[in-house]
């Protein structure tokens, strides 16, 4: 039961990012339809490089990916049947995860919906060039989660805190 919860978890939350990416991909592509200014090419060129920094390398690498991943791991470690049932929000940290864990969870999600119904608002081709920038921060996500899966399944130890309520321990620990 462990392991499905495990494969669920990561699975489940994957094709969530993957739909994103799908879904941003219209408004991406659509961009290119519209006449570019040369401060259209700075702004994507400067944007694409925060986006990948800050979002792909400090928010997936540094931090989501690996926890996603040490909390699979943990959940297959510890199946509880309701973990498993919800094991993409158990990997994303919205149940059973520290308190602090929990509110960082839910704060990240209120500030991408925040900042969904925002560019939504923008017209052509800025509200493209922002999803690109978006695309690839959750595309470098998703290939950071699959590394870190490669990681554990080599049986390499994952040092990254699950932020489970009963244990502060790290996977690789225990």
């Amino acid at each position: 039961m462990g392991t499905v919860g495990a494969v669920w978890g990561v699975l489940g939350l994957c094709a969530l990012l993957l739909w994103a990416v799908y879904r941003l991909s219209f408004y991406a592509i659509e961009a290119w339809a519209e006449p570019w200014a040369w401060w259209h090419w700075v702004f994507f060129a400067g944007w694409m490089v925060f986006m990948l920094y800050s979002e792909g390398y400090k928010g997936f690498q540094k931090g989501f990916s690996p926890r996603v991943v040490a909390r699979a791991v943990h959940l297959s470690r510890h199946p509880v049947a309701w973990h498993v049932l919800l094991a993409p929000l158990y990997c994303m940290g919205y149940i059973h995860a520290t308190k602090k864990r929990r509110i960082v969870a839910l704060s990240v999600t209120a500030g991408v919906v925040m900042l969904v119904l925002l560019v939504s608002r923008l017209p052509q081709p800025w509200h493209g060039i922002v999803d690109m920038g978006v695309v690839a921060g959750l595309g470098y996500g998703l290939i950071a989660i699959l590394a870190f899966i490669l990681k554990a399944l080599l049986g390499r130890p994952l040092d990254w805190p699950t932020d489970v309520p009963e244990s502060e321990s790290l996977v690789g620990q225990g």
